[in-house]
């Protein structure tokens, strides 16, 4: 999908993209190699393939981070399944308090890569240095409403803290598909199922759970990990059908018809 992607370019939006893409030009390459485009004037052809050359060679380094700011981040989707091996899915929790009170924390931060989860918890492992490791290593976060939260109150906490990275946030690329409601409801609406014992919780139980910890009790402590490894982990699931149904929508597959089974309400 990144190399479908043509509003990088100055001057060209959704309306020329698809068109574009009706017209054959699926994807970078068939671009460049194409003498004429309709619309275009051989300076403004040639000063794009330019542009195209450049994306494709920081794509090919791994510049990731290039070629994120020139997309704007509603975007970002689109880098999905670039290289699913460096995607990273967080998820945090807190003590309820806000971020901008001295007294609100991040309780846990969950970190899911390759088939494995790590929990960071604090007091113990988690310290910036330690996430910026983990940050450090991926080439896309994925978060759940992770731009309007978690990274937000992260950054507060952590003002060391860099996500130079994309990010695909999935609460707000469904709302884009129409979908509304929180992670336990979107997972419901597309299959996507729990424990049954962590079935009932949200994150209100997560600042109970923190709580009783903090006193003494470690089975609440066991819970809570649990609790946040299935948010962290049900994103993998859920980026993987919101992706597919995004392409379907707004990438080259939507010059064809579409449908989503939508929650009902």
């Amino acid at each position: 999908m990144l190399t479908s992607t043509f509003i990088l370019l100055q001057g060209v939006g959704p309306a020329t993209e698809r068109r574009w893409w009706q017209e054959g030009l699926l994807d970078w390459r068939r671009f460049i190699e194409r003498p004429r485009v309709a619309g275009l004037s051989p300076e403004r052809k040639t000063f794009y393939d330019r542009i195209l050359t450049l994306a494709q060679t920081d794509l090919d380094e791994g510049n990731l981070q290039s070629l994120a700011s020139q997309i704007r981040k509603s975007e970002h989707w689109r880098f999905y399944d670039n290289d699913r091996s460096g995607v990273l899915y967080l998820d945090i929790e807190t003590n309820g308090v806000s971020a901008h009170n001295p007294s609100g924390i991040v309780t846990l931060v969950g970190l899911h890569r390759n088939g494995r989860t790590l929990t960071l918890v604090h007091g113990e492992t988690l310290t910036v240095d330690r996430l910026q490791t983990e940050l450090n290593q991926c080439t896309l976060l994925v978060t759940f409403f992770g731009s309007g939260f978690d990274v937000p109150y992260l950054q507060a906490k952590f003002p060391r803290l860099r996500f130079p990275m994309p990010h695909f946030d999935l609460c707000l690329a469904a709302r884009r598909l129409g979908l509304h409601g929180g992670l336990k409801r979107l997972e419901r609406a597309m299959g996507i199922e729990r424990e049954p014992a962590l079935a009932g919780l949200d994150g209100g139980d997560a600042v109970r759970l923190w709580s009783q910890w903090r006193c003494g009790n470690r089975a609440a402590l066991d819970t809570l990990l649990a609790y946040n490894a299935a948010d962290t982990e049900n994103l993998v699931p859920l980026a993987d059908l919101v992706y597919k149904e995004m392409r379907a929508r707004f990438g080259p597959e939507s010059v064809q018809t579409s449908s989503i089974t939508r929650p009902s309400s």
